[in-house]
């Protein structure tokens, strides 16, 4: 910091001509406090003079030269230099006033350049100093700095401002980044060594521009997910913090739009309007931000309205084996909130969609964005897409990234439907992650916190209470099983997180009831208190009855000889199980199934071939009054049961 030491010389006297010019300025800016228990103008000399002259003088260098000095000394530790000590020291300007006067006191090293200071302290207290080869004057009245007002002439205005403005600007564009270098890299896993303050979750980028998340952080390197291919990824290459978490756009510009799971668009529409952005990992509602579910989400079909109905802010399970119209259902529940935003009168009636589909085919989900743009579902929907080509932590991403969209629409006031399709091949994505990332493996290879894995996504679906909005995201997790076992790992695990679950067989969906929901084993734990009171009304006894022909069915087809209450549970089963058939696509209002079931839990449809039913619903259906089915939203008096009573013995006696 200082040159070589003078045996004759002391630091106290030798940055003296820096001092004078440097504490005038920190005076007149009010920093004298920064150097306690020194005064130097009262240490100097009246007739002592000096002339101080700089050739380059980098004024924020030359302070931290100047104050290192004061305050530590040179050659001295700072727990034996204290600034009281210092300052008890006995000047020397007397003694050395030889120096004082010669014309190059001292030579400051600083980036390579050197600082010469010489000059001549005047008996009338006034300094005179030359720096970038423009002479200014100092005028101090009073006993010395600390009390002292300084004066400037309009020349030593120029350079204070000039001071200042270099001052300003010094360091504008300093950016500290931490830097490591990568291992090892393989299977898209990446070994980074130097990262000592990085977070767990947050995104890095490399040399080459592919991004990954940081997830295992040890003691020797960090193990890092690549967002993408690792080949363009090497041994040796740098690796960047970018200090954020994972975070995607949020907000009504996502609707109409298909993105992958870091938010960007992937459907050739250009770039998103006007967003905000969401953190991907966030913590669930409390319990006190959260209300008990009470308003119906109405998929539109019959037997998933009446039997297990959703309500907004619920998590209900669609579990089946593969093509058993798992989807099928999903996709008709979009479509049904068509009508129903159609007919909305403010934002807290509309419903917005978020399908995030994981691990799925290109062409599937090409064509869902079809189905979708044809029926105009796509204007209220957003379709997060991580599909069977895309890397493992891409669609383990891709429910969380989904989560955060959804969520935009919740704590605003306002309503969202998720449907993640399906969390288990996000299980078997995160296993291949944390399998190569050398974490332990559980039951059936999976890492022991694979429960945590969806525990933390469906616990993000709430209906919120009136004080924080009231708004709802209700979620549609699919698990796919493996030859109807429901007592799988995966299964169970969501099983246990879900409020109830609709169960779909194979037998059922070949036999040509769909939707294949099997009604033993299809539940909803909290979706009967949003039910609306016409359909709980009506529907109080179809599963009852439903289950018990199931049951009687079994074994009926081992003997003929059947008494006539059996024959009649057999029949009225039937006809039940046929009105609950509903083609894909196609929703219905939920005044229309009151309407329709109604009719098979009243009888009218006993004498009726099976054949036939599906006719007799489509005249019920088209002949109807509008005003008697709007009528069906509110409770069924007396006389509106004789009326439909009436209708519905008109339309049968017409079909039989």
């Amino acid at each position: 910091m200082i040159g070589e030491e003078d045996p004759e010389t002391d630091l106290d006297y030798l940055p003296v001509g820096a001092l004078l010019g440097l504490l005038c300025y920190l005076d007149q800016k009010g920093l004298h406090p920064l150097i306690p228990g020194h005064n130097l103008l009262k240490m100097i000399p009246q007739s002592q003079s000096f002339d101080l002259e700089c050739s380059i003088w980098d004024l924020k260098s030359a302070l931290g030269v100047v104050l290192d000095s004061i305050a530590y000394g040179d050659g001295k530790s700072r727990e034996s230099s204290r600034p009281s000590e210092l300052s008890n020291r006995a000047p020397k300007w007397g003694r050395r006033a030889d120096n004082l006067r010669s014309p190059t006191i001292r030579n400051y090293l600083r980036n390579g350049q050197y600082l010469t200071l010489c000059g001549r302290f005047l008996g009338t207290r006034q300094f005179k100093a030359q720096a970038f080869s423009k002479p200014f004057d100092f005028a101090i009245h009073g006993p010395g700095i600390v009390n002292g007002i300084m004066e400037l002439s309009p020349r030593a205005a120029e350079l204070t401002t000039l001071l200042e403005s270099r001052i300003s600007n010094f360091y504008t564009n300093f950016q500290v980044d931490e830097i490591g270098r990568v291992v090892s890299v393989g299977d898209g896993i990446a070994r980074v060594y130097g990262l000592n303050e990085i977070q767990a979750g947050e995104m890095v980028e490399f040399s080459s521009g592919v991004k990954g998340i940081a997830l295992n952080l040890e003691n020797e390197n960090v193990g890092i997910v690549v967002f993408g291919s690792d080949t363009a990824i090497k041994e040796g290459d740098l690796v960047k913090r970018t200090g954020s978490i994972v975070d995607v756009p949020a907000g009504k510009a996502m609707l109409g739009r298909v993105v992958d799971a870091l938010g960007v668009p992937i459907d050739g529409r250009g770039a998103l309007s006007a967003h905000e952005r969401r953190r991907v990992e966030v913590k669930a509602p409390g319990i006190i931000e959260r209300k008990s579910v009470h308003e119906p989400m109405q998929t539109g079909l019959k037997a998933v309205d009446s039997l297990v109905p959703i309500g907004r802010g619920q998590r209900e399970l669609i579990i089946g084996d593969r093509q058993t119209g798992k989807t099928a259902i999903a996709i008709d529940t979009i479509l049904n909130q068509k009508q129903l935003n159609s007919k909305a009168t403010s934002e807290s009636e509309t419903l917005y969609c978020v399908y995030v589909a994981i691990g799925q085919k290109r062409s599937t989900v090409a064509q869902l964005v079809q189905i979708l743009s044809e029926a105009n579902a796509l204007e209220y929907s957003i379709l997060v897409a991580a599909t069977a080509s895309d890397p493992a932590p891409l669609q383990f991403l891709a429910p969380y990234s989904g989560c955060a969209m959804g969520e935009y629409f919740r704590d605003n006031g306002m309503h969202a439907l998720i449907i993640y399709d399906d969390l288990s091949k996000q299980a078997v994505a995160y296993r291949q992650m944390s399998l190569l990332l050398r974490r332990p493996p559980g039951r059936e290879a999976f890492p022991g916190d694979v429960f945590y894995l969806h525990s933390r996504l469906l616990e993000r679906a709430a209906k919120r209470s009136d004080q924080t909005g009231a708004g709802s995201l209700t979620a549609l997790p699919v698990i796919e099983t493996q030859a109807g076992d429901v007592s799988a790992y995966i299964p169970t695990n969501v099983i246990s997180i879900t409020d109830g679950q609709i169960c779909l067989e194979t037998e059922l969906f070949y036999r040509g009831i769909r939707p294949a929901i099997n009604v033993g084993l299809s539940v909803s734990r909290v979706g009967s208190a949003a039910q609306l009171k016409t359909m709980k009304q009506v529907c109080g006894s179809l599963k009852l009855e439903l289950a018990q022909y199931r049951e009687v069915a079994a074994f009926a087809q081992f003997g003929s000889d059947l008494d006539a209450a059996t024959q009649a549970l057999l029949n009225r089963g039937a006809r039940l199980t046929e009105i609950l058939k509903q083609p894909q696509y196609t929703p219905l209002p939920i005044e229309k199934q009151i309407l329709v079931i109604y009719a098979a839990v009243n009888g009218f449809c006993d004498r009726m071939p099976l054949d036939k039913i599906a006719q007799y619903e489509k005249m019920i259906l088209a002949t109807v009054k509008p005003e008697l089915l709007e009528s069906l939203k509110a409770s069924l008096t007396k006389e509106k049961k004789i009326e439909i009573d009436r209708f519905l013995k008109e339309c049968a006696l017409s079909i039989i």
